[in-house]
């Protein structure tokens, strides 16, 4: 980092000046100075999930990616075909890190595989449900699956097939579960709305349809975790020796029959905020599940989400067997962080990612020394940057209205309040919050820099002024900010490392860090645009 940081003020400023007065004023809303609540408990407001100033280059995806891609691509063994061109298909298959352990080797996964309708400019003009259901017979023969999604891209709902309709038919005609998600690309304002979509369609169509309760006495479903880089085979192993049964993970490591019977566990533990919030709320609206905020992203992080979960049940066998698994996976973690620290204290990080994970990697940086000056969300709403008690606040538009919000109301056979209001009342006097985030500003420092949907342009000013230590967001930003001389560490895929989650997670994300921020070779590296021009290749090229 540079020996002296930029006044935050000055770099809102800065970054902001270099466009057009309409898309500058934007552009200021979305950068906010953090700063210490008001009396009331407010923090700055910042616009965010508004769509992105055209022109300019975003980190985001689209709606279809956060549905097929995000939701329904840890999935092993629904099979989603996506109706619509191939790139489509195959952007939203390859460009994720999802991984599984399905309970066999015989076992369906049909993770490896990428099937789409491949529309063509005829089945525009002249409309392709028919290829889509000669594609679901097609894929039914081969697979045998019992469940097949479709997800839509944009030119599905441009010509107006019907999906759902399709769906309706294949389900009748094949005897198994076929459902649609109207994801197309260009709904919402990024891929914020593919999960909201998708959440409402596993909602509707799985969630709730097995009633057989799965073995154990303190059942959870943990959502919001997708299993990027194995992070949630770390927390099974974890939430195994502590004696709690994870009935189902959304969607990381997932099953078809752990969505069908998710009701049946007795909490509900979130880890991203934004994706998954629907499925918390309706599962606590229909089926009486309460739900909780967790973070199994760094140690310390790991060990409270652990004795909150332990909190809810209240058994001291439980208590006791959470606080033996601290006990024992600790020392090996502060070892680490006693080794590591003296050379990475001090140091500076920024975090562009979605999700909640620009919140939660700022736990990691924590425990070894490093601050972080600068981080924002993809696609994060206003709640998760200033906390669920703006939620009353914030209007809905055109593009919010695009998405269907489900009316949801207790079933009258499997609703169950799994605790009193007495013994909820009794928990959060103790301290345990239930339905509640306080968003990243609460987490952040004072002074820090907070940015909705960053641009190119603003990832390299920002890289300029402030020379951080490290700098984590995707895949697309990663060689622009490694050209600058700045490590970059990818938080969707890892970089085929990881996994980061829990206290094993921990170490290694230490180590990785350790090695990345104190490796001379960054400041050998010389960008291209700092080189002498070359006219001779130039004319050659030409």
């Amino acid at each position: 980092m540079a020996s002296e940081a930029p006044r935050p003020e000055d770099t809102k400023r800065v970054i902001t000046e270099a466009y057009p007065s309409k898309a500058a004023r934007k552009r200021a809303k979305q950068i906010v100075v953090n700063a210490p609540p008001d009396t009331e408990g407010f923090r700055p407001q910042i616009l965010s999930n508004t769509r992105t100033t055209p022109g300019v280059i975003t980190q985001r995806g689209c709606s279809y990616a956060g549905c097929k891609g995000v939701i329904l691509g840890p999935v092993r063994d629904i099979l989603t075909i996506t109706h619509g061109p191939v790139g489509c298909g195959f952007y939203s298959w390859l460009t994720r890190r999802n991984q599984t352990r399905p309970p066999s080797e015989d076992a369906p996964n049909y993770m490896p595989y990428a099937l789409m309708t491949d529309m063509q400019e005829n089945d525009i003009v002249f409309g392709g449900e028919k290829k889509l259901r000669k594609a679901i017979r097609e894929a039914y023969e081969i697979f045998r699956p019992k469940a097949i999604a479709i997800a839509a891209t944009c030119p599905v709902g441009l010509i107006g097939d019907d999906i759902h309709a399709v769906a309706r038919d294949m389900k009748e005609e094949l005897g198994i579960n076929v459902f649609a998600f109207s994801c197309e690309g260009y709904k919402g304002v990024s891929q914020s709305a593919g999960h909201h979509i998708a959440n409402n369609g596993i909602f509707q169509h799985v969630v709730g349809t097995q009633d057989e309760p799965p073995e154990g006495r303190f059942r959870i479903n943990l959502l919001g975790e997708y299993n990027i880089g194995g992070d949630a085979f770390e927390i099974e192993r974890i939430l195994e020796r502590c004696g709690i049964t994870l009935v189902s993970t959304f969607s990381g490591n997932a099953s078809y029959d752990q969505f069908a019977r998710a009701h049946m566990a007795d909490l509900n533990a979130v880890m991203c905020h934004r994706s998954i919030n629907y499925m918390a709320e309706m599962t606590e609206e229909k089926y009486g599940i309460p739900w909780i905020k967790v973070n199994f992203i760094g140690a310390e992080a790991t060990a409270k989400s652990l004795r909150k979960i332990a909190q809810y049940f209240g058994v001291p066998e439980l208590i006791d067997g959470v606080e033996r698994v601290i006990a024992e996976e600790m020392p090996a973690v502060r070892a680490v962080i006693d080794e590591i620290r003296p050379r990475t204290g001090g140091k500076t990080a920024m975090l562009f990612v979605g999700g909640s994970r620009a919140h939660h990697y700022q736990e990691l940086f924590r425990e070894i020394g490093m601050r972080t000056v600068a981080a924002g969300y993809e696609f994060g709403h206003r709640d998760d940057y200033e906390g669920r008690k703006v939620l009353p606040f914030i209007k809905v538009d055109a593009d919010s209205r695009n998405i269907e919000e489900l009316d949801v109301e207790p079933d009258p056979e499997q609703y169950r309040p799994r605790k009193t209001a007495d013994e909820l009342e009794a928990l959060r006097a103790q301290g345990l919050d239930f339905g509640e985030y306080e968003g990243l500003m609460a987490d952040m420092e004072v002074g820090s820099l907070v940015i909705d949907d960053i641009t190119h342009h603003e990832t390299e000013r920002l890289i300029e002024l402030y020379r951080p230590d490290v700098f984590c967001a995707g895949i697309k930003e990663k060689y622009v900010i490694q050209k600058h001389g700045i490590p970059m560490k990818q938080l969707h895929n890892y970089d085929y490392h990881g996994p980061y989650a829990g206290f094993r997670g921990a170490i290694r994300f230490y180590r990785e860090i350790d090695r990345m921020v104190n490796t001379r070779i960054w400041r050998h590296v010389t960008p291209p645009w700092a080189e002498k021009p070359q006219p001779e290749v130039l004319r050659q090229a030409s």
